[in-house]
């Protein structure tokens, strides 16, 4: 089983490729291929087939998974871009924290 540095939820930036610098929240995880789908981030265009009698086909616009790796979280507290850090809370839970070194904010 792989791990993926971001959950569902989470707002990141994309870091290189063709939507480079674009921000959005994560909509889907897929760790056994290591790849998330993220709000308004690479869109593609899907030729669909009506199903039934009556239902209408066409054209759709949907994202389309990228690599985990060509993403990065960005701290809710900083507003930065953030490599992830794990830290234990004063219950002992393991929390994500920001690595930038003026932040290290414990977030969820």
């Amino acid at each position: 089983m792989n791990k993926v540095h971001v959950k569902t939820g989470d707002e990141v930036i994309v870091i290189n490729g063709k939507y480079r610098g674009k921000k959005g929240k994560v909509l889907e995880v897929s760790p056994t291929e290591g790849k998330v789908i993220v709000e308004g981030i690479n869109i593609i265009t899907k030729h669909v087939k009506p199903r039934r009698m009556g239902e209408a086909g066409g054209i759709i616009k949907a994202e389309s998974a990228l690599y985990a790796d060509k993403v990065q979280l960005i701290c809710p507290k900083c507003g930065r871009p953030t490599r992830v850090g794990h830290s234990l809370d004063k219950n002992g839970k393991k929390m994500r924290t920001c690595k930038k070194s003026d932040c290290l904010a414990q977030f969820e």
